[in-house]
């Protein structure tokens, strides 16, 4: 059985999203989990994925970068699916059918992993040189702060009567910056002992 795994790191990448899972349905994945989330995150489809996977199944993804960020992770995940008896099939490579379970697919799989994190190094170098331009040029404004812009809203929550937890969760912000925002707003979150 082929299960497919498709991920996006935001919630604005809605039509990357939909694209891997057409592609991977096409491949002949008779189960495929997606979700939006950063490959730094608890990725909890993932881990349903690899949960359900049962020894001769085919894990199938679409690009190497939606299973893991560097060569050491995937190293780790391939691994654990070998373990298992699990193979892993990469529809980048088109019709070819990288095959991990060999001495050859993994090194193959290993270097395609290097050029990933590699191109990605370079890119964030790029950014990060594009900033530096635009702040000597005073164009620079950085990224919108979230949580302050929502500090009025996760206040309101509160003292409607919801937990902290409660408020992070639905105002979309962190728990430390619902505290940030009681605190600026000179409400003691805790509730008073008795």
């Amino acid at each position: 059985m082929q299960i497919g795994y498709a991920r996006t790191s935001t919630e604005e990448q809605v039509a990357g999203l939909e694209a891997q899972v057409r592609d991977l349905q096409a491949a002949g994945c008779e189960e495929v989990y997606s979700e939006q989330i950063s490959a730094l995150g608890k990725r909890e489809e993932l881990e349903r994925a690899l949960k359900f996977l049962r020894k001769g199944d085919t894990l199938v993804i679409t690009k190497i970068d939606r299973l893991a960020r560097n060569t050491r992770t995937l190293g780790e995940i391939v691994d654990g699916l070998h373990e298992r008896g699990i193979g892993l099939k990469v529809l980048q490579f088109g019709n070819e059918t990288l095959d991990t379970t060999g001495a050859y697919g993994r090194l193959m799989l290993n270097m395609f992993a290097a050029f990933a994190e590699f191109e990605r190094d370079l890119m964030k170098e790029r950014q990060k040189e594009g900033i530096a331009k635009a702040r000597a040029e005073q164009k620079y404004k950085g990224r919108k702060p979230t949580a302050r812009a929502k500090a009025g809203e996760a206040v309101m929550q509160f003292q409607q009567g919801k937990t902290v937890s409660e408020v992070a969760k639905a105002v979309g912000i962190g728990r430390g910056s619902v505290y940030r925002a009681l605190a600026a707003a000179g409400i003691n979150p805790t509730p008073p002992s008795q």
